[in-house]
């Protein structure tokens, strides 16, 4: 048996140099400062070699963007980007050259401060306000001084260690793995094996398969063995500005064995599921802890979904408790989870699954127990229980490639997709994408925003930061009670260094003004973080200006539910950013835009966002359907994972999102599908059909407009209305209520019957004058009935 591999601690997750042991092995010797020099790449390019185009490209090639400049120097939107960018792309239009992994040919294209034409370009550097005029092509460049301190300093350090990352991922990856504590180490010639097309065999992606570990027991107990115990792991804040708390890590390993020993106690073990319905109290991710540490799978369900939407999960993964609370409060708001799942648990009975055991957690800032709705023989109060059990609880020691959680996520379908993710690769990926991304220094204090009922939760509010020994705030309230000051006002309170929040409600504050913000101080950030949606430039000038006074870099992160960590990101301290840029991959991703036939497009251009090669942190499966999972992400372009986003690559190299281009609608970060819209509105007695589109919104990114057609003789009214938009928040949730509804006597089809969204998105964007060939539809007169009504 291989000896287990204890490293000291903490982790630094940074590359390896080696040196031989005595028994002529190579082992590992930690830097002590900056990744170390890797072999550079095959060739070296001269700078200015560069390729690619979004907003400070040629305008022949993008006339699509997101964001146009107005005459005022302010971004506005465009209104409907997306079908333009789908367009196929004529090949004399894009320049071919040959390319690196990156993208850009052969070289990040960090020069571009020093363009072939000779015009000066549009620049500011870290700690410097930002230029009145709003250029596409402006570049922010980290400060002299902040670079220094950065874990990667240099376009030079990053392109070494990407290049390496590329060449050779199964020895990158590995060292970085050495760092975290195995039980049994992995089959060195086996750290990744994979198979991303179709055509050559079931999709297979695995990653340290052999190893042994336990991702609790990272995050956990190696702080507290490595003597940071008395270490703050979490401050929570109430939805009252008076509610607070906090937990050292030493106390959070108690808290998590007790839970770990009683979810033992009911027969919970390896491999059973555990849903977990919470709001963002600390036993959320105590809960998911305690879930890992025993070897059981955690399915977390944003508590905001419907007893409907909390049902069919349960449904789909069978699982022995349900872990609740009886209410929470947002704003002055009481919402009631227990009846919630009450009602959930009912229908979920009568689909076959009786779950026997509901934990759930007395929130008295919410509600009494006295108040609560209560089944005994199946409910159990956690403050009754769970404190009775010991303080100690063994470790389960699992797989790498063994389920970790599974997250349900939005499909074209209509049916929530299970995403599954295993352990050891998730756990290297979403601790390394953490401390580089956001530029991690071991005394800061860092926010996310975001529940942990989405990914971000899981990868950026739990699982990255604590593997980093870090000190996380839990925010449980909303972000504009009891006044739009309240996210700063909590800045200032814990001494907030890293903040990560999404679009929408930068640019809900942004409504607000700067008022709010100019009362606090905000001294203590460091770095700013962008994630759930393509955040566009005025927000982005507003978020680094503003709240950052303009000394923050902001890490624009992509991503998703599936990739399970960043995979195109600022590193703060590398390069110069462009505001609404992503910017870069990270270390072993290997980005590629193709277009509609597959074919990989080089240099300044715009298509589908697809990923070739996989890395430690991709799912592994949707569960329970091998076959959608394949279909969906892996079928639409044969060796390569599909993102289902579009993407622009500038002159320069930058990555620009450009949003879904299937039927998903991104609403303030929580990805929707339309069918599951519009099945629950067909659900209405006096809906016939309807047909559900995207389109921008100021605040959420995109909102939800929703074509109706009634039952016949039904006649329109605000009632009606009301009721439609009712129905599906009660099926689904508030957040997927629909923004409009449009009457529609009759939908546009083709002959085959097939609705032709692309005429809706016109219809609601207002973009009357490209709405294309109609005479191809059933009944081509429908197109101006709808527009009539428009205003209805």
């Amino acid at each position: 048996m291989v000896k287990p591999i204890r490293p000291r601690f903490p982790a630094r997750l940074i590359c390896l140099l080696h040196q031989p042991a005595a028994d002529g092995r190579e082992q590992p010797k930690k830097s002590e400062g900056n990744w170390p020099t890797a072999r550079p790449p095959a060739a070296e390019l001269r700078r200015g070699e560069v390729s690619g185009g979004h907003q400070g490209g040629p305008r022949g090639v993008m006339a699509q963007h997101i964001y146009a400049t107005t005459n005022s120097g302010c971004a506005t939107p465009l209104l409907s980007p997306a079908p333009a960018l789908l367009q196929p792309l004529l090949p004399s239009r894009l320049p071919r050259r040959r390319t690196s992994p990156m993208g850009a040919t052969g070289h990040l294209a960090l020069s571009a401060a020093k363009p072939r034409s000779g015009r000066r370009p549009c620049a500011a550097v870290l700690g410097e306000p930002l230029p009145a005029l709003d250029d596409a092509g402006l570049l922010v460049h980290p400060s002299a001084d902040f670079a220094a301190r950065a874990l990667v300093s240099s376009e030079q350090q990053y392109r070494e260690m990407y290049q390496r990352s590329i060449d050779d991922p199964a020895g990158f990856w590995s060292e970085i793995a050495e760092e975290f504590y195995w039980e049994q180490r992995w089959d060195p010639d086996e750290v990744c094996s994979e198979n991303l097309d179709v055509t050559k065999g079931p999709i297979k992606i695995e990653w340290f398969r052999g190893g042994k570990t336990n991702i609790c027991y990272n995050a956990v107990d190696r702080n507290v063995e490595s003597g940071n115990g008395d270490k703050i792991a979490m401050y929570w804040e109430g939805n009252e500005p008076s509610q607070d708390g906090k937990l050292s890590y030493s106390v959070l390993l108690d808290k998590v064995c007790q839970l770990a020993n009683y979810l033992k106690s009911v027969g919970v073990g390896k491999g059973d599921a555990v849903v977990v319905y919470l709001p963002m109290l600390m036993e959320l991710p105590i809960a998911m802890l305690a879930c890992a540490r025993i070897g059981a799978v955690h399915s977390v369900v944003f508590a905001g979904f419907s007893a409907d939407a909390l049902a069919q999960r349960i449904v789909d993964c069978k699982p022995k408790v349900v872990i609740t609370c009886n209410a929470v409060k947002r704003g002055q708001k009481l919402i009631p989870l227990k009846d919630i799942v009450d009602t959930s648990l009912v229908e979920s009975a009568k689909n076959g699954v009786d779950v026997g055991i509901c934990l759930t957690y007395e929130n008295q800032s919410a509600l009494n127990k006295e108040d609560t709705r209560w089944k005994p023989g199946r409910d159990v109060w956690w403050q009754d229980v769970v404190p009775n059990f010991p303080t100690k609880c063994g470790v389960e020691w699992v797989d790498a490639e063994d389920p970790l959680f599974l997250l349900y996520t939005s499909g074209s379908t209509g049916k929530p997709k299970g995403v599954l993710h295993t352990t050891g690769g998730y756990m290297v990926y979403s601790a390394t994408t953490f401390k580089h991304a956001f530029d991690y220094m071991p005394g800061d204090v860092y926010w996310c925003t975001a529940d942990c009922g989405w990914i971000t939760g899981h990868s950026y509010v739990t699982y990255g930061p604590l593997l980093n020994g870090a000190s996380v705030l839990i925010f449980e309230g909303a972000p504009n009670y009891p006044d739009p000051g309240r996210c700063w006002d909590i800045v200032d309170k814990y001494g907030v260094t890293i903040f990560y929040t999404a679009p929408t409600l930068i640019r809900s504050l942004m409504r607000d003004g700067t008022e709010y913000v100019d009362r606090y101080s905000r001294k203590s950030l460091r770095v700013l973080g962008s994630v759930g949606e393509p955040i566009n430039p005025a927000a982005w000038r507003w978020f680094y200006d503003v709240v950052g006074d303009s000394r923050c870099p902001i890490s624009d992160t992509w991503w998703q539910t599936e990739t399970g960590g960043f995979m195109i990101t600022p590193l703060p301290g590398a390069w110069p950013q462009k505001p609404g840029s992503a910017t870069f991959p990270f270390f072993g991703v290997q980005p590629v835009i193709v277009d509609e036939k597959g074919r990989e497009l080089e240099g300044e251009c715009s298509g589908y966002l697809c990923i070739k090669k996989s890395w430690p942190g991709a799912f592994r499966t949707l569960y329970g359907d091998k076959d959608r999972y394949e279909t969906t992400y892996f079928k639409p372009f044969a060796g390569y994972y599909f993102s289902g986003d579009g993407c622009s690559r500038d002159k320069d190299g930058y990555h620009w999102l450009t949003g879904r281009v299937d039927d998903v609608i991104n609403v303030s970060g929580h990805r929707i599908g339309t069918a599951e819209v519009e099945s629950s509105l067909v659900s209405h007695p006096k809906c016939a059909e309807a047909a559900v589109v995207g389109i921008d919104h100021e605040v959420k990114g995109q909102g939800i407009y929703a074509f109706v057609t009634l039952v016949d003789g039904v006649p329109y009214s605000d009632d009606l209305r009301k009721s439609l938009v009712m129905t599906v928040r009660s099926q689904i949730g508030a957040f997927a209520a629909p923004d409009k509804i449009h009457w529609a006597p009759g939908l546009p089809k083709t002959r085959s019957g097939k609705i032709m969204r692309r005429i809706l998105r016109k219809i609601a964007s207002r973009q009357l004058d490209e709405l294309g060939d109609t005479s191809t539809l059933a009944d081509p007169g429908v197109v101006d009935q709808l527009i009539s009504l428009s205003d209805s």
